[in-house]
């Protein structure tokens, strides 16, 4: 399979500007790679050409005329099938939806729509967005996981089909499969982007871009923010209009966490090749030895995927019980004895939970007062053989229980395949963590 095509929009958008290029052109190109990639690939459960194309005029007259609608006025873009789209089916990724349609958009979809975003389609989703794969191949090897839930929103960027596509995180479903596919993926701050109409409304759970670009995944994010806000009781995204600049920390805190026992040996001599790149430069970076803070927080976070997973299940009892006494058989076993296990839950035990999270978030947030951003690894290597597993998500839960925005760049590989540099910030700190990954990001992927 060729490898990794990705198609950044933002680079192109100076050539509308001057009619050297336009939307529809850049959208047949993306198409050729539809056409190429998605018999072999997977990426999409739905897709409308016909209707992507007009939208794609539209925006090209918008610029002919210089008014562009937004910064993503003609991106192609592709939508998770687990966010309702009122002109294609939301499936969810189960037999319990085949075909379902919502009638609406959801709020991050009708804002992409009004800053004159090119939907092309849906993409695959694991089942309700959390463990069972649906059949997307990962396009540097069809036979790896491309990784999940948004592993179809992965792979569409990652051939240069979609510029962009929103993932869902709650566990590690933005950050995984970008790094397994080699493109950019941002999971932003909890409740920083609007999650309505969305069928992932547990409370971890945040709406993101994986991207061709982390100049395109800032704008998706933004433009989407500027029209829809954040969560209801959230103030949204914060954070210029344009990609913030390129900025040089000072000092990294160096977060091993669980996944470091995990990681393969390949994948941590490239981390810390990578590390050593950065001290180089003239940054600090500091880990767990030499910063009681820094030891905090990985004492802290030992037991996120624990508890991670035990608050997803409490909160996922409504509407699984539903699903089961509706029809049992096409609810997969996973789901089925995930919610079995959950059930056996009180409501004190998730009170407990929402304690722990919070103590672990506020010793997080100390180390805001000495370091930029935290940097881990994405995964604990490349992409894993076989399509039954989705990977290992332990580099990402941490972001997810901490609620903090979360970069992962495609900067380092294993074996010639891609692997993510992970940078994690703070909670409404978006903008800062987006100036210090796009300074990684320029060092990290420089030729000697």
């Amino acid at each position: 399979m060729a490898k990794s095509a990705v198609r950044p929009f933002f680079s192109a958008t100076s050539d509308f500007k001057s009619g050297k290029d336009t939307p529809r052109a850049f959208l047949d190109r993306c198409l050729a790679s539809v056409a190429e990639f998605e018999p072999a690939v997977g990426a999409f459960v739905h897709i409308d050409i016909e209707a992507a194309k007009a939208a794609a005029e539209r925006s090209s007259e918008r610029w002919r005329q210089g008014k562009p609608l937004s910064a993503i006025d003609g991106m192609p873009v592709g939508i998770k099938d687990i966010i309702e789209t009122i002109d294609m089916p939301t499936q969810c990724g189960s037999p319990l939806y085949e075909g379902w349609r919502s009638g609406r958009d959801a709020a991050s979809v009708a804002a992409l729509r009004q800053a004159g975003a090119v939907i092309l389609g849906k993409t695959v989703t694991t089942e309700f967005a959390a463990t069972v794969p649906r059949g997307t191949r990962n396009p540097w090897d069809l036979e790896r996981t491309p990784g999940g839930s948004s592993s179809g929103s992965a792979a569409a960027v990652a051939t240069g089909m979609v510029s962009a596509a929103l993932g869902t995180q709650v566990i590690g479903s933005i950050l995984r499969p970008a790094s397994f596919c080699g493109v950019v993926g941002f999971k932003p701050t909890m409740g920083a982007i609007n999650r309505g109409g969305s069928h992932d409304g547990l409370s971890q759970s945040a709406h993101g871009p994986l991207a061709a670009s982390l100049e395109d995944a800032w704008l998706v994010a933004r433009e989407i923010a500027n029209r829809a806000g954040g969560d209801p009781g959230y103030p949204g995204l914060y954070g210029p209009a344009e990609p913030p600049a390129a900025k040089k920390p000072k000092r990294l805190a160096l977060l091993e966490t669980a996944g470091w026992a995990a990681a393969q040996p390949a994948a941590k001599a490239a981390f810390e090749a990578a590390l050593a790149k950065i001290r180089a430069a003239g940054v600090e970076v500091v880990g767990r030895q030499a910063h009681r803070g820094i030891a905090a927080v990985e004492a802290a976070l030992d037991r996120a995927t624990d508890i991670s997973r035990q608050i997803n299940g409490w909160e996922s009892i409504w509407p699984l019980n539903t699903y089961r006494a509706k029809d049992a058989s096409k609810v997969s076993e996973v789901m089925l004895a995930r919610l079995a296990e959950s059930e056996a839950m009180n409501l004190d035990d998730y009170r407990s939970l929402l304690a722990e999270r919070e103590r672990i978030r506020a010793e997080y947030a100390k180390l805001a007062a000495e370091f930029e951003a935290a940097v881990t690894l994405s995964a604990p290597g490349a992409a894993p053989v076989g399509l039954g597993s989705t990977g290992n998500p332990v580099f990402n839960v941490p972001a997810s229980l901490l609620g903090a925005p979360a970069v992962t760049l495609p900067v380092l590989s294993v074996e010639g395949l891609p692997l993510g540099f992970q940078a994690m910030g703070y909670v409404n700190g978006d903008a800062a963590l987006f100036s210090a990954a796009a300074w990684l990001r320029d060092l990290l992927s420089a030729k000697r």
